[in-house]
């Protein structure tokens, strides 16, 4: 019942890291670099979060036989999604750190909105209004970690379908 259990909440976890990218994507697809001190390619960032979080929900809802063909495995395998999991969770954890500092960083270290936007797509909250660290610590560097860890799982899925065993 163990290995159930497990399975399910990491269906769960996936679920929500591609909700989570999916909604990421809804301010970068509204705003359109609107307002900005700097003008974006705003269409590529919300394409990004919009294909990582689909893959990253299809995955999580696809049927375990589904993945497991095609991933050369067997369905009752329990390494089936061990790689996707592992680089969720490196993934989150780097890029949680990663926005804790991007957040706190002082505005004198001039950093390029370009780069910031790419590794912490929750930086255009702190370029539109400057959150308090509650909502830091507690929303919005999750998000980022949640975003990253739904890139962790597709660059996972993707390795296991391209090296399967034959």
């Amino acid at each position: 019942m163990g290995g159930r259990a497990t399975r399910i909440t990491a269906r769960i976890v996936l679920l929500l890291c591609g909700l989570i990218t999916l909604f990421t994507g809804v301010p970068y697809a509204m705003m359109q670099g609107e307002d900005l001190p700097f003008q974006s390619e705003w269409v590529i960032f919300a394409g990004a979060l919009g294909l990582v979080g689909g893959f990253t929900v299809m995955v999580s809802l696809l049927p375990r036989s589904w993945i497991a063909k095609a991933c050369g495995k067997a369905r009752d395998e329990e390494s089936l999604l061990t790689l996707p999991l592992k680089l969720l969770g490196g993934f989150a954890a780097v890029f949680y750190l990663f926005a804790l500092v991007a957040f706190f960083a002082p505005h004198t270290w001039n950093l390029d909105p370009q780069l910031m936007l790419f590794l912490c797509p929750m930086y255009l909250v702190r370029m539109t209004f400057d959150p308090s660290p509650a909502w830091v610590w507690l929303i919005l560097a999750p998000m980022n970690a949640a975003v990253y860890g739904a890139l962790g799982v597709s660059l996972g899925c993707v390795w296991m379908i391209l090296h399967r065993r034959r």
